[in-house]
């Protein structure tokens, strides 16, 4: 069954500003890299050039590799502007920002600190909990080793006994929904375990919250927010797992989603709080559960969220009205803009 979208359309209005020569500015997509999220970084890398290069942009892609330094140096190939669209470590966790930083490269997205604090989902929901005050569930995170050294049944059973079921594990690193694993019996909770330490040594183990699940992307031009409207994601058995998140499939998605104006409202201010609270830069998306009272239930930010043809900020975009060529235009010439504003 194919992947569709069930929109309203939502718009806003984008300043305009003095021209950029896109031809004669070289920008450079970097994706690929070696994390498990390799191929979904490739299909986003591919799918923001192609964008970019409709728009008349001197767009040029690279992988994660030896061969990226050389290239950045390079008076013939070093470019104005890069894009960093690497998925998991690397490109997520700050160490590619730090390397573009050293290099005194602009780049779209996060600096390497926030970067790092996003990255980590315990830290992030708890920075904006205590900082942005919103309502997060409660968790515990678990390296691998304290099941070894205390007891993988003991450690289980008391999981289960403090936080009830239903719980959710999943990696405190990563993203695409990589090692995680819904629990609504004990008996489940080990593999799930298993399944989370596969792709990470530490496991978030969450109070699985019931109610609606949405994303909500931010992205800045000129200084300004640009929040785009809430996505509802709805699958059959309500699993939004890696297959689902980067293939067509029976999973409907609504912009808006299907609540309350209010809520969507409160969704929005949310997703924007947790942007400014963990000091996000230029373009990020935030996961929420829409609780039974209405209360968005921050999961995690994202600050190199997927762009492929199925991922949820592109969606969303074209849903609430925008090009995605133009978008993804007007983002770049404001971060150009910004760079040569600083220096």
């Amino acid at each position: 069954m194919a992947k569709h979208i069930k929109a309203t359309k939502h718009t806003a209005t984008i300043k305009d500003h003095a021209p950029i020569d896109r031809a004669a500015t070289k920008v450079l997509v970097i994706c690929g890299g070696m994390s498990h999220e390799r191929d979904v970084s490739i299909s986003s890398g591919h799918r923001v050039g192609g964008y970019l290069e409709e728009a008349g942009w001197n767009v040029a892609t690279h992988d994660m590799d030896s061969e990226l330094l050389p290239y950045l140096s390079d008076p013939e190939t070093r470019p104005d502007i890069v894009w960093p669209l690497l998925h998991g470590a690397n490109g997520e966790d700050g160490s590619i920002r730090d390397i573009l930083e050293m290099e005194g490269l602009p780049y779209i997205g996060s600096r390497a600190k926030a970067s790092r604090t996003a990255w980590s989902k315990p830290i992030a929901k708890n920075v904006v909990r205590k900082l942005g005050g919103l309502s997060t569930p409660v968790s515990v995170a678990l390296p691998e080793s304290t099941f070894r050294e205390l007891g993988a049944k003991k450690v289980v059973d008391l999981l289960v006994s403090s936080l009830k079921l239903p719980l959710f594990v999943k990696p405190t690193q990563g993203g695409s929904a990589m090692g995680c694993t819904r629990v609504d019996k004990a008996s489940e909770l080990p593999q799930a375990m298993v399944n989370s330490f596969a792709y990470g040594d530490v496991a978030l183990v969450e109070k699985a919250v019931t109610g609606t699940e949405i994303s909500v992307s931010v992205l800045e031009i000129d200084g300004e927010p640009l929040v785009l409207p809430p996505l509802e994601v709805a699958t059959p058995d309500g699993d939004y797992d890696y297959e689902a998140r980067v293939t067509p499939g029976p999973t409907d998605f609504y912009v808006p989603a299907r609540l309350p104006e209010a809520v969507l409202e409160a969704a929005q201010e949310a997703a924007l709080t947790a942007h400014n609270t963990l000091s996000l830069r230029d373009i990020s998306r935030a996961d929420f559960i829409v609780d039974s009272a209405g209360v968005p239930q921050f999961l995690e930010s994202n600050v190199a969220p997927g762009m492929t043809a199925t991922s949820q900020l592109p969606q969303t975009a074209i849903a609430a009205g925008y090009g995605l060529a133009d978008l993804y235009s007007r983002l770049v010439e404001s971060v150009l803009r910004q760079h040569r504003a600083d220096q």
